[in-house]
């Protein structure tokens, strides 16, 4: 599924009235039918309404609503903000037809006097839409404030009122609707995909409005949300005659003295995966607890007790993965640049890996070409320097993997896939449980194992992250999210793979 800018959704619109053809106003007439559509489904008529309509498209989306909820018998009062007296041409037409119901209806041009909110009350939310380009000041930042503050329920067209589409850097975070619900037309929005806009969004439902599909085929898109098909088709079948050796050799560089349990979910994850060996590369003293944990996995011993001191050659394998608890020791520094510098196959680099690279910013320039990268947040900001949001991260993410020619797979709710060419994928699977120390190892491993049995970056990097979610949801599904562990997640990857390929 695509996921396109404003500009790029009002040119769809525009190829739609164009070609189907269709006027802009029966395109409205549309999309408030599917707003009120999902409005019934949730409310009975014996709920009041109040809605609130700004001047432009997004309020004539609200009274086209209002007026399809009067019909029903709803019982509905309106209220159209039109303070610089100039509303949208589409606006302006459904305010008559409104007016033409005998609706409660009142058009606000100088004096507001705010009706009562109270528990119950059913706000639509139809100020401002797509198309906000600036905060909300003034007037309307005063009745952002008048409707949050209420004990209402607050149900937002399109976008939630003062959000930004994309950039919310500069926002007035005060000065934005905070919906229960917002039903959002034909696809979410770029903002929408970011934490720190959730507690504005609440539950969130996309309404398809019959947009041209020619149109949408047609129009290219920086970003993408994963889809289940699309990793059906990625699937390599196993061949009924294969043996281990063609299921590919992969190498994991992972635990230090005291962290044997990130090597043990990495490998095991690795294995899961489908690589048909798997050697783990770990200090001496890891070695009674790895041979116990994973019998399969062959063992690779550094000559030190304690740390990674030595980079392993990588002529018999096919992919290497660096990083899980091998800390940041300066012997193991230099060992783990070594690593990366001398991989002759395709190579992930997470963890420890990262926060060396963010402490020694100069070896990023020796990275292989095609290296994946798995930061969180925080291991971003230490490599590339503090962000003031997700937005300006998400930029700085794509930036690096064009600098580096390799993947950064930026990890969060909606985890980021950041692509050589600047394309960015966006995961939809996983959940909150998954937020327990261990998951990013078992990422590493799931990412190293399908590298390892041939996929390539492009292709293990979309499939490992869904795959990684989809275990995690269902393991969630089973034993809820907050008793989920990193394990659980290894444990289900099987279940993840079967349920992709029914």
């Amino acid at each position: 599924m695509k996921i396109f800018t404003h500009s790029q959704i009002k040119e769809i619109d525009k190829y739609t009235i164009e070609h189907e053809p269709i006027k802009s106003i029966d395109l409205m007439e549309r999309s408030a039918h599917a707003i009120t559509q999902a409005i019934t489904e949730k409310w009975m008529n014996d709920v009041p309404v109040v809605v609130f309509a700004g001047p432009g498209n997004n309020g004539g989306d609200a009274l086209a609503v209002a007026r399809m909820l009067t019909e029903m018998n709803y019982q509905v009062k309106t209220y159209l903000f039109n303070i610089s007296g100039h509303l949208s041409a589409d606006c302006a037409e459904n305010k008559d037809r409104l007016i033409k119901k005998k609706a409660l209806f009142t058009e606000v041009t100088v004096e507001f006097d705010p009706p009562h909110l109270e528990k119950g009350t059913l706000v639509i939310d139809g100020i401002f839409g797509a198309g906000l380009n600036k905060p909300l000041a003034g007037g309307f930042a005063a009745l952002v404030k008048y409707i949050n503050s209420s004990a209402a329920t607050i149900v937002s067209i399109d976008v939630p009122s003062g959000l930004m589409t994309e950039d919310n850097a500069y926002n007035v975070r005060a000065n934005i609707i905070h919906a229960d619900l917002t039903l959002t037309l034909q696809q979410p929005k770029l903002s929408f995909l970011f934490a720190e806009n959730q507690q504005y969004i609440g539950e969130l439902k996309t309404l398809d409005i019959g947009l041209s599909k020619e149109g949408i085929e047609n129009t290219d898109a920086h970003f993408t949300c994963i889809e289940e098909s699309d990793i059906r088709q990625m699937l390599k079948p196993r061949n009924a005659f294969a043996h281990k050796g063609q299921m590919g050799h992969a190498l994991l560089v992972a635990g230090s003295y005291g962290m044997a349990g990130a090597a043990v979910l990495a490998t095991k994850a690795c294995m899961r995966a489908g690589a048909g060996k798997v050697t783990i590369h770990t200090p001496k003293r890891n070695a009674p607890v790895l041979q116990a944990a994973i019998p399969e996995a062959i063992l690779n011993l550094d000559r030190e007790e304690t740390t990674f001191s030595e980079a392993v050659p990588t002529d018999n394998f096919q992919a290497v993965g660096v990083g899980p608890g091998i800390g940041t020791s300066e012997q193991t520094m230099i060992a783990m640049i070594a690593q990366l510098r001398r991989a002759l196959c395709p190579t992930v680099a997470d963890a420890d890996a990262l926060n060396i690279l963010a402490a020694r910013h100069a070896w990023t320039q020796q990275l292989p070409k095609g290296i994946i990268l798995t930061p969180h947040p925080k291991e971003l900001d230490r490599m590339e320097g503090q962000c003031i949001d997700s937005y300006e991260r998400l930029n700085k993410a794509r930036q690096l993997a064009e600098k580096l020619q390799g993947y950064v797979i930026l990890k969060g709710h909606n985890t980021a896939i950041c692509m050589p060419d600047g394309h960015v994928v966006f995961n939809t699977t996983g959940n909150a449980g998954m937020a327990t120390a261990g998951s990013g190892d078992v990422l590493t491993g799931i990412l190293t194992g399908l590298l390892a049995r041939g996929y390539h970056q492009r292709e293990a990097c979309i499939l490992g992250v869904y795959l990684h979610g989809l275990a995690g949801d269902l393991a969630a599904r089973e034993l809820g999210e907050e008793s989920l562990i990193a394990s659980d997640i290894i444990d289900y990857l099987p279940k993840a793979f079967l349920k992709v390929k029914k």
